[in-house]
């Protein structure tokens, strides 16, 4: 509300003179209206609000305090001022009860008291309105502001899920090898690591397995770098195939050499493994460009039975040296090392 605009200020009374009268001595202070009766001011206050009531008790058909009862159930922000010329306790107690009246006043009044008491009615209904305006206003700014703070924790759970999304995909980038798709060297560390720990706490055999793809550098200098990844992801292919879904890790740790981790996996269960992965490579059709190209593979295994200790560095040196020893003996076989037996080669 303007503080510079006037209070409206309705007078209901039935005597012409007393309506005159009082619009005269409050219209430099207040807008005034007036109303001849009670259903006269109700027709006035269906069309527009007015901020005060003053309304005389005894009037013909509706009474004062029926009348701002009236006002008090269809306005109840309008201040409601009580005037009568009877000063009959009844009528007080009912404009107290019923119309929840701000002030009852007496006639005949006098001009100063009555200057002031609407006044102050005056004062009372800006500082509501201002009060009710403030309310409004915390409300709306906590509206925009639960608004904002809705709006910005979505923003950030979304860049929270973008940056997760991300973060997964670099940790998969990180622990993929982009040729096969096959786990990485640290990838494959990790995994053969996790299963160290695995069979501390549960004895069972473990096996792990080098693969070298042989006379690879033949194949790089005749059909040169495409040709010889096409072959490196031909034989990712079928190395996949040869292991068991469930159990087995398979991964290339590094230019033609893929590693194998095989839980549960005992001597004789990595002899038929190595056989296996050999055979399926050797007995498999790879090409390039429609030419045939034949590819064979030496294959080193390490293996720990389940009653021998082993750690990683272990069975990787093991897996090694099996490897390398196949590769002496002529390539295109499998070597089984096992942790305090003899070596089994088979070709």
């Amino acid at each position: 509300m303007n503080p510079n605009q006037k209070c409206s200020l309705l007078v209901v009374d039935d005597e012409p003179h007393i309506l005159f009268t009082l619009s005269a001595l409050l219209v430099q202070e207040f807008e005034v209206l007036t109303a001849p009766s009670a259903e006269a001011a109700k027709a006035l206050l269906a069309g527009r609000s007015v901020d005060m009531v003053l309304s005389d008790q005894r009037m013909p058909g509706m009474s004062g305090v029926q009348l701002l009862e009236w006002v008090r159930e269809h306005s109840p922000k309008t201040i409601r001022l009580l005037m009568t010329g009877y000063a009959e306790l009844e009528d007080a107690v009912d404009a107290i009860n019923r119309g929840k009246v701000y002030r009852y006043l007496f006639k005949p009044w006098r001009g100063d008291e009555l200057l002031q008491t609407l006044r102050e009615a005056s004062r009372t209904f800006r500082v509501e309105r201002q009060n009710e305006q403030l309310v409004e206003q915390l409300r709306q700014l906590t509206s925009d502001l639960e608004q904002r703070v809705h709006d910005r924790t979505c923003e950030l759970e979304e860049a929270n899920r973008e940056l997760q999304q991300k973060n997964l995909m670099l940790e998969k980038l990180a622990l993929t090898d982009p040729l096969t798709g096959l786990p990485n060297r640290r990838s494959m560390d990790r995994l053969a690591e996790v299963e160290i720990r695995r069979r501390a706490r549960y004895p069972k055999a473990l096996a792990l397995g080098l693969i070298d793809a042989d006379h690879f550098k033949e194949i790089n200098c005749r059909y040169l770098l495409p040709g010889g990844d096409q072959v490196l992801m031909d034989l990712a292919k079928v190395l996949g195939s040869s292991v068991r879904n469930l159990l087995d890790s398979l991964g290339r740790i590094g230019g033609e050499e893929f590693m194998v981790v095989a839980p549960e996996t005992n001597l004789e269960g990595a002899i038929v493994l190595g056989e296996r992965l050999r055979d399926a490579v050797e007995r498999s059709i790879f090409s390039y460009k429609g030419e045939s190209i034949q590819v064979t593979i030496s294959v080193g295994f390490a293996v720990a039975d389940e009653s021998v200790a082993a750690d990683y560095d272990q069975l990787k040196h093991m897996a090694a040296a099996a490897l390398g020893e196949a590769k002496t003996l002529g390539r295109n076989r499998s070597i089984v090392h096992a942790l305090g037996a003899p070596t089994l080669t088979k070709s």
